[in-house]
């Protein structure tokens, strides 16, 4: 038991040491967005850059934030799986203590929950599928391939901004979603089994994932009325609600999880400083989310790729096969397309 103790303990004070430099960076990014005193009411209020607009630094560098915690965010939660704290239990944990951290600092968030319920429903909703089945799936299967598939995101984005934004659908349109699709073809390609799809449950996740988050962001920009942290605080109820049955179904004895919550001190560490980290990337993302338009938005999230790939390299001594490098690179062009398009025709989306 000592030989299994020592090191996971070693590790998991590594991981919380690395987890706190990327939470070091989102204090920064958050007080470079600056907040309010609180009022009255005893809340904050986030308040947006005067120099910010949907060509600004902010927006581009908020969501640059969210894909690097997010391309190595399945790294500690697989160092509580070694740990013996299922993901789906890791998860709800997590995005509880986000909630408590999002009410602590951004109380008046929950006036916005009642004054726009169907908005903030739907991106809960949303963001609860996209998160849970994203971290499910990286936890069984390949980092990279499930990242791919989750980031076909142009190829959802084109026709959802199309029906719910009203943002015309052209021949770009239809080259963006062609490219992301080969890309997808060429990646999940094994001529000994058949047909270019998902190889198992996980992949699937991967990909219900990849498209919920497309329609999450999309949803995002169109409640423009409400705020980045009332964004944020609906995600992270979103993923409470769907991770709890997840979690009873796939955690084990609901009863056994406070020990074997407590049964190391990081164990506990860990999972705060990932709540706390989840919601400031996730209020830093939905400000560059409803700032900037969907297509771009989506390119700009691609980078994730690249941060899982070499993750999953160093971290987990994945090997990426090269057709898996080409179908990416296809799917990131697409998102390139997608951002030509926007910049020729010169349309501004609503909001």
């Amino acid at each position: 038991m000592l030989s299994f103790t020592v090191p996971l303990l070693e590790d998991g004070a590594r991981v919380v040491d690395r987890m706190r430099v990327v939470f070091d960076y989102k204090v920064v990014l958050l007080s470079s967005l600056s907040t309010q005193p609180p009022s009255a009411g005893g809340s904050a209020t986030l308040t947006l850059p005067h120099t910010a607009s949907r060509h600004g630094f902010f927006p581009v560098l908020s969501l640059l934030m969210g894909a690097i915690s997010w391309g190595i965010i399945w790294y500690p939660y697989r160092a509580l799986e070694r740990a013996l704290v299922p993901a789906p239990v890791a998860t709800l944990v997590t995005y509880v203590i986000a909630i408590l951290f999002g009410t602590l600092v951004f109380r008046a968030a929950w006036r916005q929950l009642g004054k726009y319920p169907v908005e903030l429903f739907w991106i809960g909703l949303t963001a609860g599928v996209t998160n849970v089945a994203y971290l499910v799936a990286i936890m069984e299967a390949e980092v990279v391939r499930v990242v791919l598939l989750f980031y076909l995101a142009p190829l959802w984005t084109v026709p959802l901004a199309h029906l719910l934004l009203k943002e015309r659908l052209n021949w770009f349109g239809a080259l963006t979603m062609f490219i992301a699709m080969v890309g997808a073809i060429t990646m999940l390609w094994r001529p000994e089994k058949g047909m270019p799809m998902p190889r198992d449950f996980f992949e699937w996740l991967g990909l219900i994932g990849g498209f919920t988050f497309a329609l999450c962001n999309v949803l995002v920009r169109r409640a423009h009325v409400t705020t980045p942290e009332a964004k944020s605080l609906a995600g992270a109820i979103g993923v409470v609600v769907v991770s709890l049955p997840v979690a009873l179904l796939m955690g084990g004895d609901a009863q056994k999880w406070p020990a074997l919550l407590a049964d190391q001190w990081w164990i506990l560490v860990l999972l705060a400083v990932i709540g706390i980290a989840l919601f400031s990337t996730s209020v830093a993302m939905q400000y560059g989310l409803s700032v900037l338009p969907a297509n771009r938005a989506a390119v700009i999230l691609l980078s994730e790729l690249i941060v899982a790939a070499v993750a999953a390299h160093f971290l987990a001594n994945e090997v990426t096969r090269l057709q898996d490098w080409i179908g990416g690179a296809l799917i990131v062009s697409a998102g390139l397309v997608a951002v030509w398009s926007e910049r020729s025709s010169g349309a501004v989306p609503k909001g």
